[in-house]
């Protein structure tokens, strides 16, 4: 593979819609890239494209990323997390933090700030702002390694 153009060379607006299957319908920007160069995270705007509140500001792009946390998901991780006492004041003092850094929303619009709501937008929330407690605990979980090939190659048909 040949090294990634620099960054804002890429046509970010074509990758991030090849790695969710579908054309992003909120401005954003890439707040991560992978070690490829691709989009690994994004910052949406809090709007869709039709001005309607679009609650989840990061986004997790990275499909090998994402499929990790989706596997551990579909096995209760989320329950797990929630019913854990240790680790409810990292899930509020991370929802209080999002609430600082995006006009009062919490990760993915989560109405009760003990409980998370989503496990892929707090990793998102978490690559993109430097790690935490709760990125932590998710990694000890699943399997959050870079692939040894971009997802963009992957969504072109070029293996795993």
């Amino acid at each position: 593979m040949t090294a990634p153009p620099p960054h804002g060379h890429r046509d970010d607006a074509r990758d991030v819609a090849a790695l969710i299957g579908r054309e992003p319908f909120t401005r954003f920007r890439v707040a991560v890239r992978c070690p490829h160069g691709g989009p690994a995270v994004v910052e949406n705007d809090p709007v869709d494209l039709h001005g309607r509140p679009f609650p989840t500001r990061y986004w997790l792009a990275c499909r090998a990323l994402h499929e990790a946390v989706s596997r551990i998901e579909s096995t209760g991780a989320i329950r797990e997390l929630d019913a854990d006492a240790v680790m409810t004041p990292h899930v509020e003092a991370a929802n209080r933090r999002h609430a600082r850094l995006h006009d009062g929303a919490r990760i993915a619009g989560s109405g009760d700030p003990r409980r998370a709501k989503c496990l892929h937008a707090h990793v998102a929330f978490g690559l993109a702002t430097g790690g935490g407690p709760v990125l932590e605990w998710i990694g000890r979980r699943a399997d959050l390694a870079w692939p040894a090939t971009c997802c963009l190659d992957r969504a072109a048909g070029g293996g795993a």
